[in-house]
């Protein structure tokens, strides 16, 4: 077995002679404790001491505007970006020497070419900052490697989606071509072709040496004011509660003095979890092992571009004249005690974890079965639930800032995110949309959950090569949070979707239930794989680009909808009240919209950001104060805020966060886990709730946005006409209407009831639609602060006012005809009618 090279004699001690590699089994490559091979990273530079110096390079400031813990990839560029925007009085903190933990052993891979139109600006950024930008600034080279990208197809799923991460970058001018096998051939003639649909080529890509990025990166930001200070662990930090009982950051302790400060940037990478505990901030992350090997020389692989083969769970990084070999594996090895000197060290390789790789490397490049291994790397990485960063200020305690998380993508995409973090630092918020990196896109009862950490990040891991389908779920830590109704509808057959922790009715299946399973690892870790699991085979039919198996029955659904009625369990949205001495100020402060209406009263409207973009849309309603001590009759005025499924997290601290810095005596309490919310939808919507509620349910008696006491099956109700969520329109169906909702109290929980009502019934005179003049290139809004962009009329919707092109054309699909139909009635009945 010459690719096993100076291994070979290990293997040979467990087994007999082997066939070819690809063909080998593995089980006993660990049983052996001898080494075999180097363990050594692949670079001619670390900073790793030697001379065993102890104590801070540098002495401690008393105080800074800003401290950044964690002298990897994005603690160095969040550093040297909150110096180009502009701050001095910046500190890096750094436990042992630059680059120490993870960065220093990273492959250093950089693709241009992500699924996210957010993370493709973001690789472009790093891009720039390491192959141009620092060398311009400091003269330093960064040890920047252009030598291209090469993505591998085995199958056409993949090759569709890499036609659609080429179009992606076209859009942002990044170049690159799919070629077919005998032009992957020619460009990379060491490769085995015989089994490719195409491959994704990308010149521009390449490789970045952590030492030299790090320490260039370093170079600039002091030259601009910052202190770097190495040798220096963080023991404590230190957490002050102000007057209104807010926790702010205060200071950072270490063994040689403390800095106050009022914000810190936990960039600890795999040991930012137990940063995080010293603020008392969750920080939802797992350590593993994550390995490569050093091949020794290939004749004929110089200048050849990097590879990744996703089908094969491999990748193939250029080394000199040499390849390095690494990828995820279905069974990593979970870091269960992170130790706090484990700092330029490397762990022995598992040979029966990452033999897995070999058949896939050999398959691809079959020189490799005939070289040997110069080294090996095996170093801790940090991953996540979603294998995406963490980023953003901690829920917990104003001014913890948390960069880590990166789940081996730190370097590439260090440039990007440091640039985020620091304009999220300095201002607020980031410049772009960086939700999906955002803490608060998970909600707080998930990140110190240790199976939800453990099992999702095992999954996300696992899956970290797999085609990006649009219907995809995941199998790990499932049934979380369940509402009432979930056993009910699973026995109907219904197939759940996971959504911030909740199980959301999706579709029911005719062939009866699926439920969700208990995480069996992909059976790894001698767990026995879940046998007729019904759920995870549904699953794989969806996996398609085009419409699913069960399209025929969302249709179905969508028409019982239309045609009858049809009722949805709509309990995994939020559910908060807005009270105290100060909300209706604070109410005013938050939503785009008047909320501060009469006692009775909903209404549908945005939450806006400093920079007037759109936080999240939301219903508010405010309760009429009632001496019955109900949760929806309350002695004082209140407002409920029901709140969107995935985005209740990020909507629950942005309101805390306004509430905090504008000073108002108000309580936001949280009542998700409180109340159910049930939506009944179609035209027989009324007659079927009629048939349970004691008043009149007509326009004239229950006009729109208003709610009010009734009764119904027996319990004190306020039912409400209201317009329902958008995301509730187009998720579902064009065709809904304004709906009407009852709150009702049944036992420990509270039943919200969503009623859908005709067109016509809902629509008061206010919101008929409004002449504008056609040259009006900025129309005013006519109700809640919204404003109208299409011309030349002004359209009346759903009590909304229709702002955008693709809001007309629901419009026109709702009422069944066509688009120039639409605007041309529209335009006349806007002549007819006066302001």
């Amino acid at each position: 077995m010459a690719f096993l090279g100076t291994a070979a004699p290990r293997v040979m001690a467990c087994q007999k002679p082997l066939l070819p590699l690809c063909r080998a089994t593995t089980r006993c490559y660990s049983s052996q404790s001898t080494h075999t091979t180097e363990k050594s990273v692949p670079y001619e530079k670390t900073l790793k001491q030697e001379d065993g110096i102890s104590g801070p390079t540098k002495p401690l400031p008393k105080f800074a505007d800003v401290v950044v813990i964690g002298g990897g990839s994005l603690g160095c560029q969040t550093l040297y970006h909150l110096c180009k925007l502009g701050m001095t009085n910046v500190v890096l903190l750094e436990r042992d020497r630059l680059t120490a933990g993870t960065t220093w052993h990273t492959a250093g891979l950089l693709w241009q070419l992500r699924p996210s139109d957010t993370e493709v600006e973001l690789l472009a950024h790093t891009r720039n900052v390491i192959s141009s930008e620092l060398e311009e600034e400091t003269g330093l080279e960064t040890g920047w490697i252009q030598n291209g990208g090469l993505f591998i197809a085995s199958n056409k799923q993949r090759l569709d989606e890499y036609k659609r991460l080429m179009s992606l970058g076209k859009a942002y001018g990044i170049e690159s071509y799919v070629l077919s096998p005998a032009e992957t051939k020619d460009l990379y003639p060491l490769m085995n072709v015989k089994d490719l649909y195409g491959t994704l080529y990308v010149p521009k890509d390449g490789t970045m040496d952590p030492a030299g990025t790090c320490t260039t990166l370093s170079r600039a930001a002091t030259a601009r004011g910052a202190t770097v200070i190495e040798n220096c662990p963080v023991t404590g930090i230190q957490v002050k509660v102000d007057d209104l009982g807010i926790k702010r950051l205060k200071a950072v302790e270490t063994a040689h003095g403390t800095i106050q400060t009022p914000c810190v940037v936990n960039c600890a990478g795999v040991w930012a979890t137990k940063l995080g505990k010293m603020a008392g901030v969750n920080v939802p992350l797992i350590a593993m092992h994550h390995a490569y090997v050093v091949t020794e020389r290939i004749e004929g692989i110089q200048n050849m571009p990097n590879v990744r083969d996703h089908d094969a769970s491999v990748y193939l990084r250029l080394q000199g004249d040499a390849l390095s070999v690494g990828g995820y594996e279905h069974n990593p090895i979970f870091w269960e005690d992170v130790s706090d000197r484990f700092a330029f060290s490397l762990f022995d390789l598992d040979w029966d974890v990452f033999m897995q790789h070999i058949d896939g490397a050999v398959n691809r490049v079959p020189a490799l079965e005939q070289t040997g291994i110069k080294s090996t790397v095996c170093g801790p990485e940090s991953f996540t639930a979603d294998h995406k960063p963490l980023m953003g200020e901690a829920p917990e305690v104003r001014g913890f800032f948390l960069g880590c998380g990166f789940n081996s993508a730190g370097m590439m995409l260090g440039g990007g995110c440091g640039k985020e973090l620091a304009h999220w630092i300095i201002h607020g918020r980031p410049e772009k949309d960086m939700y999906g990196y955002d803490i608060r896109r998970f909600h707080h009862s998930l990140t110190n959950n240790n199976r939800w950490i453990r099992e999702r990040s095992h999954e996300s891991y696992a899956k970290n090569y797999s085609v990006v389908f649009p219907f995809d779920e995941p199998l790990a830590s499932r049934n979380m949070r369940k509402d009432p109704f979930h056993q009910v509808l699973q026995e109907q057959g219904c197939v759940f979707q996971e959504r911030h922790g909740w199980e959301r009715p999706g579709w029911f299946n005719r062939d009866g239930p699926a439920p969700v399973l208990d995480y069996d690892y992909y059976s790894a870790y001698d767990v026995l794989k879940n046998t007729d699991y019904k759920y995870s085979e549904i699953l794989g039919k969806e996996y398609t680009f085009d419409f699913p198996p069960h399209h025929d029955v969302i249709r179905d659904e969508c028409l019982t909808c239309r045609n009858t009625v049809a009722v949805f369990d709509m309990s995994y949205f939020g559910k908060f009240y807005l009270n105290g001495p100060d909300a209706k100020k604070a109410a005013d402060w938050l939503f785009t919209a008047d909320v501060n209406k009469a006692p009775g009263s909903t209404v549908y409207t945005c939450m806006l950001n400093k920079r007037g973009g759109v936080e999240s849309d939301l219903t508010v309603s405010r309760l009429e104060p009632s001496p019955a001590h109900l949760p929806l009759t309350p002695e004082s005025n209140v407002y409920i805020l029901l709140t969107l499924r995935g985005v209740a997290q990020h909507n629950w601290s942005h309101i805390q966060a306004v509430l905090q810095d504008q000073g108002f005596r108000c309580t936001l309490i949280d009542h998700t886990e409180d109340m159910g919310m049930i939506s009944i939808q179609g035209p027989k919507s009324r007659e079927l709730l009629q048939e349970v509620l004691d008043s009149d349910l007509s326009s004239d008696a229950f006009p729109f946005s208003t709610h009010k006491i009734v009764n119904a099956a027996g319990h004190k109700v306020t039912l409400s006409l209201s317009p329902c969520p958008p995301s509730l329109c187009s998720s579902c169906s064009t065709t809904l209407r304004p709906d009407v909702v009852v709150w009702a109290t049944a036992a420990k929980k509270v039943l919200i009831i969503e009623l859908t009502v005709p067109w016509e019934d809902g629509i008061p005179a206010a919101y008929k639609f409004k002449r504008l003049k056609y040259s009006d290139l900025a129309a005013k809004c006519r109700d809640g602060g919204w404003t109208a962009t299409i011309h030349p009329v002004e359209v009346g919707c759903r009590g909304f006012v229709v702002k955008s092109v693709i809001q007309l054309l629901r419009a026109a699909v709702t009422t069944g005809v066509s688009l120039r139909r639409a605007i041309k009635e529209l335009a006349e009945e806007a002549e007819k009618a006066s302001y």
